[in-house]
């Protein structure tokens, strides 16, 4: 029996075509093939609220009696913004489904495999299940932890600096190596960033939605970030405005404890999630990144081939200071690419 190794890559492929824009549901690509093994049609689920994958290939097809369905995630059987997946593909009389990795989701974990079982379908998988798992990093997080996922991103001299002692941080990196930057915080639901790096950067970090950590509410509401998009800004509840939370249209107010002159980050994740902001992509200084830290889930370091030397000067992580190496917060190096003169590494812990 073939493998389907060749299928599920194409499935991931179609899968990446949302990206940015099925959260909170998983990213998923669909191949169907006839009785031959050949391709008769694809489909990936293009944004939260509109038809799944499978649906999106089934629909295509007038007849797929004897096909062989691949799919990169179990599909769902319950009934959420549209109906179940299994359904169709019982009623269209798929032969054989293969599948790239169960769904995390308590609602549909295994239960989905079992009813197609059930109703006489083969089914066949994992395939390349890890690939798969990597795809969907967030929709597991999500599911499995119920957390918001936390994507950090730095800029940095080979020896860890982000800026010179007195701010000075344009340019570090190459400029594709930040028109790459843009392209990532695409990926993820929201930006992340403090109240420093809008007083000290001006930045404009366009987004849909912006999180911005201002303790004190120091930041001009005139400045570039909040020109367009959602924004919620977390503050310390003796700095907040009156009412437990307020919401203007557009910026949404949020009060939050403050430990030992720091914003209780992990506060703010947990209030992240409560809102539906299930990835953040986290800009900003070493204080803010520091205290981000110990949450990452995933670290997007790009290292321009330049040494600053100078002690003074501001590093990517700032944090409590530590003893013992063994006290190291440790990652594992997912991928290492090079975008002109600079590299990206990227962590994942």
């Amino acid at each position: 029996m073939k493998d389907y190794r060749k299928e599920m890559k194409i499935c991931l492929q179609l899968a990446k075509r949302g990206l940015g824009r099925t959260c909170p549901n998983p990213l998923v690509g669909c191949v169907v093939l006839n009785s031959k093994g050949d391709i008769v049609s694809v489909g990936y689920h293009k944004k939260y609220g509109e038809l799944h994958a499978e649906r999106n290939a089934l629909n295509k097809l007038e007849d797929a009696k004897g096909c062989t369905l691949v799919v990169n995630l179990e599909p769902c059987v319950h009934q959420g913004k549209t109906p179940p997946c299994t359904d169709i593909i019982i009623k269209k009389g798929i032969k054989r489904v293969v599948y790239g990795m169960e769904d995390p989701n308590p609602l549909v974990s295994g239960k989905g495999l079992e009813k197609l079982r059930e109703a006489g379908i083969e089914v066949f998988g994992p395939v390349l299940e890890k690939e798969c798992e990597i795809l969907n990093e967030v929709f597991i997080k999500n599911q499995t932890e119920q957390k918001t996922f936390v994507a950090i991103k730095t800029a940095a001299t080979i020896d860890g600096k982000i800026a010179t002692h007195n701010g000075d941080s344009k340019w570090i990196t190459s400029e594709k190596s930040r028109k790459y930057s843009k392209k990532l915080r695409k990926i993820y639901d929201a930006i992340l960033t403090s109240s420093s790096t809008v007083i000290a950067d001006d930045p404009e970090m366009k987004h849909n939605k912006k999180v911005i950590i201002d303790t004190e509410l120091k930041t001009d509401l005139n400045s570039k970030i909040y020109a367009k998009g959602e924004i919620i800004i977390f503050c310390d509840e003796n700095h907040c405005p009156k009412q437990k939370s307020l919401d203007n249209g557009r910026i949404l107010y949020v009060p939050a404890k403050v430990l030992h002159g720091k914003i209780d980050v992990e506060f703010v994740l947990d209030k992240l999630f409560e809102l539906g902001i299930m990835s953040v992509f986290a800009e900003a200084g070493g204080n803010l990144s520091g205290s981000i830290l110990p949450y990452a889930d995933k670290i997007y370091q790009f290292i321009a081939p330049k040494i600053l030397a100078d002690n003074s000067a501001k590093s990517c992580f700032d944090g409590v200071k530590k003893d013992l190496i063994s006290q190291c917060l440790e990652f594992n190096i997912e991928n290492i690419k090079k975008i002109d003169s600079d590299i990206l590494v990227t962590y994942k812990k």
